[in-house]
């Protein structure tokens, strides 16, 4: 919960510069790869974790990694590294998305469903919920046969749970009750 407040925070600033300095679309692009690199890496995360590494032999390795990346990024990974919080990068990424989408006023969160929906459906499903929310929705797909059918539409702390297998629990509950 620390890291994450943390990460917040740095986020924060991050979104805040890239703001200031109209490079909100490069800041964005430029981790977006990080995260690539962190996501396909083992060695990038475990070099990341690291202890051993000194902040100036890390910072020097990112030169050489993450080529083409905005003077703006690298300095702030310079800045976080040399605070020590290098582990976080990831997380700051993360929620430095986060950030952006509820900036450009975006709501985005989970469909599950039995089975993968066609564009026409999902769309249905979106226009059907988005008077709920406030901002443009945006929902990734997942499936899960195990709802047999229906779908489970996950949204911050919100849940919709129009699925059979949640019905069919519900209809055992109360014949059994």
């Amino acid at each position: 919960m620390v890291s994450t407040k943390s990460a917040i925070r740095y986020a924060t600033a991050l979104m805040e510069l890239s703001l200031a300095q109209g490079k909100m679309e490069r800041i964005e692009k430029d981790l977006s790869r990080f995260e690539q690199v962190v996501h396909t890496s083992n060695d990038f995360r475990t070099f990341l974790n690291s202890p051993v590494i000194r902040d100036d032999k890390k910072i020097a390795i990112y030169q050489q990694i993450l080529t083409d990346f905005d003077e703006l990024t690298m300095g702030f990974f310079s800045l976080v590294t040399k605070n020590g919080r290098e582990q976080l990068l990831p997380e700051i990424a993360r929620q430095f998305h986060r950030l952006l989408e509820k900036h450009r006023d975006i709501v985005s969160g989970l469909i599950t469903t039995a089975s993968a929906l066609d564009a026409e459906t999902k769309q249905a499903i979106i226009r059907k919920v988005s008077s709920s929310f406030n901002g443009n929705l945006s929902l990734k797909e997942e499936v899960d046969p195990s709802l047999i059918g229906g779908f489970i539409i996950r949204i911050d702390d919100k849940q919709i749970d129009a699925s059979v297998a949640s019905k069919l629990k519900q209809l055992k509950q109360e014949l059994t009750t």
